[in-house]
């Protein structure tokens, strides 16, 4: 059975033994709300969930199982982003914040301490003191990314090579366009970060896991990875990073934030691709130079 470890930044479930160089994390997934948070917004709970990547945590769980960590977040992301730079501060919404530079994620409103939900819809009426923020990135941000880096660290040790998976779900409506005339619409978008980030023979093995399982998938386009994937993925040194987004209505629906009928099959078929995935370079770096 695997280790569950937990504290107030994130869920550690390790594999009973260690097979994998791989490493899954979702960390968007974190459903944790401080009453603190619920009474300062002006929104309602339903409302502050609609950038939550509700249920992520649920569907890859089984990566212990075949022999990977997996390290899901416990605070929500209207909380916190981990996917983004603890210094991605908003003038707008932290006291004292400087500009530094344009910043489109921050001008949106979304950076490290979020201004906005999904649709734009503003969190707070007023300001957060720059001591508040601070707290939140030493509390939350810095012992999630800790244990990433130490996770990551240990399977290039053991395996030669570290593998991310960045795990992400995305709105229906951020893909019912794509495709264009004639193509499938992409259930799964891979971000390599246009190959910066990871290896295209190790992400054209992700792909398959997933085409394979009957996914139609797409690469880079609309998302090709934020600040885990431009961070963590050095292709050079081994060390890669993919961002997965998977299309929220295939499991669950949005409108009410709940999992759908299809909820349990379409965990089951990620259970499969996990493993899979799972499977890339599981050999000690001994064994794979031999």
């Amino acid at each position: 059975m695997p280790n569950a470890a937990t504290n107030a930044a994130y869920v550690l479930d390790m594999p009973a033994e260690r097979t994998s160089c791989v490493v899954f994390a979702s960390p968007h997934s974190g459903r944790a709300y401080p009453a603190s948070l619920l009474k300062r917004s002006v929104l309602n709970r339903k409302m502050i969930r609609s950038s939550e990547d509700a249920y992520v945590d649920q569907l890859f769980d089984s990566a212990p199982e075949s022999g990977a960590p997996f390290l899901a977040a416990a605070m929500p992301r209207a909380y916190l982003d981990l996917n983004r730079s603890a210094d991605e501060l908003d003038p707008a919404l932290i006291q004292g914040a400087r500009r530094h530079g344009h910043n489109p994620r921050v001008a949106s409103g979304l950076g490290v301490i979020p201004r906005v939900v999904a649709n734009g819809r503003a969190i707070y009426s007023g300001k957060l003191t720059m001591d508040e923020a601070r707290l939140r990135i030493d509390t939350y941000w810095r012992p999630y990314h800790q244990k990433l880096k130490s996770l990551l660290s240990e399977s290039h040790e053991m395996f030669g090579q570290a593998i991310l998976i960045d795990c992400h779900s995305m709105p229906h409506e951020a893909v019912a366009m794509a495709g264009g005339s004639g193509s499938a619409r992409p259930e799964i978008v891979l971000g390599d970060r246009f190959g910066a980030a990871a290896s295209g023979v190790i992400v054209d093995q992700i792909e398959s896991a997933f085409t394979d399982a009957g996914l139609n998938v797409a690469r880079n386009a609309p998302f090709a990875g934020a600040y885990v994937a431009q961070t963590y993925g050095r292709p050079t040194r081994q060390q890669h990073a993919i961002q997965i987004e998977i299309d929220r209505s295939l499991y669950m629906d949005e409108d009410t934030i709940q999992p759908n009928g299809n909820f349990q099959s379409f965990r089951e078929v990620l259970r499969q691709v996990t493993g899979k995935i799972a499977s890339i370079g599981s050999e000690p770096l001994s064994l794979a130079a031999e």
